[in-house]
C-alpha cells in the first residue's frame, strides 16, 4: 500500500499551485527551496504522475497537479475543522440560525424538533454578513449563487427546489393551447431574485400575475379566492390540506437553497442537512 500523504506535502502542492513557483511556496511554508523540491520529486514518485511543469517561468500544475492541489485543499479544509467540531460538540451551546421571512416558518420548525437554536429572520445579504461578523452559526438563503459572499463565509448547497402550481380544493386546473391560464389571477412567490421573470412567464401564458409577499401569503391567496398559484414546492412539503394538490409548473424554473457558514461549520447541523433536504422534498 503507497505511504499516505503527509499534511505538510498537501500544503507544499497547494502553495505551489496557488503561487506558481516552487521557491515562492518554499518561501511561503518557511522551508528551504531544496527541501520543496526533494518532498515534490518524492511526491511524484508515490503518485507515478508528473505534478507540475517548470520551467524558468515558474511551475504550472499538470492535470495530476490540478487534481491533487483541489483534494488537497478540501482535505486541509476538513482538518482546519477537527478542534472546532470538537468543542462544539462538547459544549452543546444553543446555535443560531437565520433565513429569510418565506422560508422561516418552513425550515425552523423542522430544525427545532432536533436542534436547540435561537431563530433569526433576516434578508438573505444581511444573514450573510452576519454570518461573516460572527453573531450567526448558519444562514438559509437562496441568493448565495446570486450575490458575492462576505469574505471569510462559504456556501453549500442544501438542495434544488422548483416551482409547482399549487392547486386548491375546488381551483379549475389549466387549459389547453398557448394560453392555458387566459385571464386567470395566478398569485406566485418565489425565493430567489426572479420575481419580474416569472411574472413575465406568467403573463405570457395570459395569467393575471399577483405577487405574495410571502410564500405563506400566497398559499393563503390562493386558498380563499379558489386560484391557482406559483410557488416553490417546499412552501407546501409538509402543509397541504385534504382535496389539494401539486401539478407542475407550466415552465421550468429551479431555484437552489444554500446554507451559508464559515469554513468550520456547525457538526450538529451539518450532520442533519441530508434529513433536512428529504423533508422539504428537495433535489439533491
Amino acid at each position: 500500500m503507497a505511504s499516505l500523504p503527509a499534511v505538510d506535502d498537501l500544503r507544499l502542492v497547494q502553495a505551489i499551485a496557488r503561487t506558481g513557483a516552487v521557491g515562492t511556496a518554499a518561501r511561503e511554508l518557511r522551508i528551504s527551496q531544496p527541501a520543496a523540491s526533494q518532498r515534490l520529486a518524492r511526491l511524484e514518485r508515490l503518485c507515478g504522475a508528473k505534478l507540475f511543469d517548470r520551467d524558468t517561468r515558474g511551475a504550472r500544475p499538470t492535470p495530476a497537479g490540478a487534481e491533487l492541489a483541489r483534494r488537497a485543499g478540501h482535505i486541509l479544509s476538513h482538518l482546519e475543522e477537527v478542534y472546532d467540531a470538537a468543542r462544539a460538540a462538547a459544549t452543546g451551546r444553543r446555535l443560531v440560525i437565520g433565513t429569510f421571512a418565506s422560508l422561516a416558518p418552513i425550515l425552523f420548525p423542522v430544525l427545532d424538533a432536533e436542534l436547540d437554536l435561537e431563530q433569526v429572520v433576516d434578508h438573505g445579504r444581511n444573514l450573510a454578513d452576519r454570518v461573516a461578523e460572527g453573531t450567526l452559526d448558519a444562514a438559509f438563503i437562496a441568493i448565495a449563487d446570486q450575490m458575492t459572499l462576505p469574505r471569510g463565509t462559504v456556501a453549500r448547497r442544501v438542495g434544488r427546489d422548483e416551482l409547482v402550481l399549487f392547486v386548491p380544493t375546488g381551483a379549475a386546473l389549466p387549459t389547453p393551447g398557448k394560453h392555458p391560464l387566459k385571464d386567470r389571477p395566478v398569485p406566485f412567490s418565489t425565493y430567489d431574485r426572479g420575481s419580474d421573470e416569472i411574472a413575465a412567464r406568467l403573463g405570457a401564458l395570459g395569467a393575471l400575475p399577483r405577487r405574495g409577499v410571502t410564500l405563506g401569503t400566497t398559499v393563503a391567496m390562493a386558498r380563499r379566492r379558489t386560484h391557482l398559484a406559483l410557488v416553490p414546492r417546499s412552501a407546501l412539503a409538509t402543509e397541504l390540506h385534504p382535496g389539494e394538490r401539486l401539478i407542475p409548473a407550466p415552465f421550468r424554473h429551479r431555484l437552489t437553497l444554500s446554507v451559508v457558514t464559515t469554513p468550520t461549520p456547525p457538526t450538529p447541523l451539518m450532520t442533519r442537512l441530508r434529513r433536512l433536504r428529504e423533508t422539504l422534498n428537495l433535489l439533491p
